[in-house]
């Protein structure tokens, strides 16, 4: 906060924004083994409607909260 005083977040963002796949995917991976995180996406956003990837790894549970996120219109 000190960094950036306009910002309007009260507290630490919980986001990550990688700058290549390679980059996204090792760190995706790194926090879900060490502190059991979950992991939603990958996720396009900018699109005229929203869009989720389902990665081939996906479960049941993964799936649900990307249509979840995609009928609320959260993303995009």
């Amino acid at each position: 906060m000190e960094l950036y005083p306009f910002s309007r977040l009260s507290a630490p963002a919980n986001v990550l924004i990688m700058p290549g796949l390679q980059s996204a995917n090792l760190s995706a991976k790194l926090l879900r083994e060490l502190a059991g995180a979950s992991v939603i996406g990958p996720m396009l956003v900018g699109m005229e409607k929203p869009v989720q990837i389902a990665p081939m790894t996906s479960i049941a549970p993964d799936v649900l909260t990307l249509a979840v996120l995609a009928s609320a219109g959260v993303v995009g």
